[in-house]
């Protein structure tokens, strides 16, 4: 009996001593779940401690330091990271973890202490201006879950680089139409070899009629004004220097009586600034005329005029090709045995007002210069298209294609433009640029910087600035605005916190540029001044109270 009590007793020892081991056991798992679930002397770093918008993306690194005797060797956690913003809330991926007695593929932190650090990208919508970072994180143990509070871990975000320009730099082309005009209208009488007498039939010429008929038209009309008369004597590079230079002086002197004549002709036409030139031998237009001819072998005479400019020695060398030199004094040297009447004069052209006007009645009369001018004075975006479409179609213009290119980017139509831009035949400089612009509009950024760099006009340069803040690199934006002045520049300055570069490049007055400058003023901590500039922003630009009430840096001045 006392042998089965001893047994009895060991027995209910053994069970005793079990249930203590197990009660001490769950009440250390209990206490360890516990202390998870409080997170208490757990140390959370985030960098940027306050978040920051770059290249569509908000960038976080944090850095988790666990204590000894934290983390449970046989329990997992999952941790998410959750960007909460006005309107909603972007989940980054979960992170797992697990203690050193799990069998898994998890990070494991160790009983002994760890630190963790995890580099975070959540992508940017509207509204995440102003927001929270925060982690939610779950102990698992044993099929079971134990939730900790929400940790707080990062304010957010700075929008500054919203304040470029972010769609693109361009310009339009010129329109090519002026407000003068100036026209020439020319006649000319033709003399026989070696004589200065003007003949009678050439006061009756198809040449000098049509130059009265002209010199009528000019004193008629109200929008012309005559500026002046050349008279232009010239002779055939026949002959020797000397001689010509004199018989082309004789010609100045019959035409310019020729001349008193045709004037009173035209209806005495008062014309003051007569001028009157004797240029001797006439090799320019000798050469034009050989250039325009259809003379065997001219590309002989040609390399004659190019390796000799001695009048003498290009004559003798002329005169030794026998058969070309027959043909060009029977259809060049008469040509050029002339005296030719310039009368110079100045159109004042229609402005916008009369141009609109004149445009109710039809424009197929319209020149191209017209059609694009006005294309740029019309009020809707749908009549400028129709006008550039009527002077492609018309002109067969390349001007008209591109700007009405640049009208497709102003309603960011992409597609259309890049469809124009592509149908230009000589891309030049602008078109380079406009068509980065399109590229870097869909993102494909190593075609646009392609397209940029080999442009290198001042808008393909700042929009190397502007490709440099979309893609997030503000050291390299930076760099590229060094010496630029304006919008883009000081934002790219601002951004890699080169504060007095900014103000430098913030050179206008408008409601926008007074935000930056209450961005600056508030980063160099001059409050003050950064309120008072914010104010006269949001009195240029209401607007801007709204994006000041969500700015980190200015929602404590915008109230």
């Amino acid at each position: 009996m006392k042998k089965y009590y001893i047994c009895v007793m060991k027995r209910i020892l053994t069970f005793a001593a079990l249930a203590t081991l197990v009660l001490l056991s769950a009440s250390c798992a209990k206490s360890r779940l516990e202390q998870m679930q409080l997170a208490k002397d757990v140390v959370i770093n985030c960098n940027p401690e306050v978040l920051e918008i770059k290249g569509g993306q908000i960038p976080a690194t944090i850095t988790v330091t666990c204590p000894k005797d934290y983390f449970h060797p046989k329990a997992t956690m999952d941790v998410t990271p959750v960007l909460v913003y006005e309107g909603g809330e972007i989940a980054a991926p979960v992170l797992h973890y697990q203690g050193e007695k799990v069998k898994d593929n998890y990070k494991v932190i160790s009983a002994a202490g760890a630190t963790v650090t995890e580099r975070l990208k959540f992508d940017y919508v509207p509204g995440c201006e102003k927001a929270r970072l925060e982690l939610r994180s779950v102990v698992n143990y044993k099929d079971k879950q134990y939730p900790i509070e929400p940790i707080k871990v990062a304010d957010g975000c700075i929008a500054t680089y919203q304040l470029a320009d972010l769609g693109g730099e361009y310009k339009y082309k010129p329109d090519g139409y002026q407000a003068v005009i100036e026209r020439s209208t020319e006649g000319r009488i033709m003399y026989d070899v070696n004589s200065d007498k003007v003949k009678k039939s050439e006061f009756e010429s198809y040449s000098i009629e049509g130059y009265k008929y002209n010199l009528d038209k000019l004193q008629k009309d109200e929008r012309t004004t005559v500026k002046g008369t050349q008279i232009v004597a010239y002779a055939s590079p026949e002959g020797g220097k000397d001689y010509n230079a004199k018989l082309s002086d004789k010609r100045a002197g019959s035409a310019q009586k020729a001349w008193d004549k045709i004037s009173k002709d035209a209806g005495d036409i008062e014309v003051t600034g007569i001028e009157v030139k004797s240029m001797g031998q006439d090799w320019d237009g000798f050469q034009e005329a050989v250039s325009k001819s259809d003379i065997p072998d001219k590309d002989l005479i040609l390399r004659v005029l190019s390796m000799y400019s001695d009048p003498a020695v290009r004559e003798s060398e002329i005169r030794n090709m026998a058969q070309i030199y027959s043909e060009i004094n029977k259809t060049v040297f008469p040509e050029l045995r002339r005296a030719r009447f310039v009368t110079s004069s100045e159109f004042r052209n229609y402005d916008n007002e009369e141009l609109l006007k004149l445009s109710e009645s039809g424009i197929d009369s319209f020149d191209l210069p017209s059609v694009l001018r006005l294309a740029k004075i019309s009020s809707t975006p749908e009549s400028k298209e129709t006008l550039y479409k009527f002077a492609i179609n018309k002109f067969d213009s390349d001007v008209a294609r591109y700007n009405l290119a640049m009208l497709y980017l102003d309603q960011d139509k992409n597609s259309l433009a890049g469809a124009y831009l592509g149908k230009i035949k000589n891309p030049d400089a602008d078109v380079l640029n406009a068509t980065g612009v399109v590229a870097m509009r869909y993102e494909d950024y190593a075609e646009a910087a392609k397209c940029f760099e080999k442009s290198g006009n001042a808008q393909a340069k700042e929009n190397l600035v502007i490709l440099d803040i979309i893609k997030g690199d503000y050291a390299a934006a930076a760099k590229a605005a060094k010496g630029m002045k304006g919008q883009n520049a000081a934002v790219a300055f601002l951004l890699n916190n080169e504060l007095d570069a900014a103000s430098a490049a913030v050179t206008c007055k408008c409601g926008k540029a007074d935000y930056l400058r209450a961005v600056i003023a508030a980063r160099k901590g001059n409050t003050e001044e950064a309120g008072k500039y914010l104010a006269s922003a949001i009195s240029k630009k209401p607007e801007l109270k709204e994006r000041a009430d969500k700015d980190i840096e200015l929602a404590a001045l915008a109230k």
